[in-house]
């Protein structure tokens, strides 16, 4: 698996962590937040792939994401990161991670939808080179939804492009 910056580790989502991302989820999405049971099913559902992001100095979980995989495409159905740790390279470690898993099970199209109102969710996307489809109005309680899809090149694993 990926790693991440100094100081924190990537690894798979565990029953046992389900309290701590829950934790993390109604914090960040205090409107839209999935329910527990959304989350376990999402954990145990046919090609799902879920990773934790852990602080090794913290000892606790400071990020999530979750894949569905269904070749030839696939869906980024969550990513998260604590705000105390935005700009830390987190969301890109995760967000390779899934990428990378994608391209294990042979996806080449991954979509998402992104909250119309989160520019730097929306930029980190970009960078690694998704591209807006459409609209989704009302997706959200209270915000639209940019739906972005990124299709891979022949023999890519998923890493940020460089500029």
């Amino acid at each position: 698996m990926a790693g991440l910056t100094t100081g924190h580790r990537l690894r798979s989502m565990t029953e046992a962590d389900i309290a701590e991302v829950m934790r993390l989820e109604r914090a960040l999405f205090p409107g839209d937040a999935w329910s527990e049971g959304m989350l376990r099913d999402e954990m145990t559902g046919d090609g799902r792939h879920y990773v934790v992001a852990e602080s090794v100095a913290e000892g606790r979980i400071i990020g999530y994401a979750g894949l569905r995989a269904v070749p030839p495409e696939g869906d980024v159905q969550t990513i998260a990161v604590d705000a105390a740790h935005w700009g830390g390279g987190v969301g890109t470690a995760l967000l390779t991670e899934l990428l990378a898993e994608a391209h294990r099970r042979g996806v080449t199209d991954v979509f998402l939808e992104v909250r119309s109102d989160n520019p730097r969710a929306q930029r980190l996307y970009r960078r690694f080179g998704f591209t807006e489809l459409g609209v989704r109005r009302g997706y959200y309680k209270d915000a639209d939804a940019i739906v972005m899809r990124r299709s891979a090149p022949a023999g890519d694993a998923g890493e940020e492009k460089t500029r």
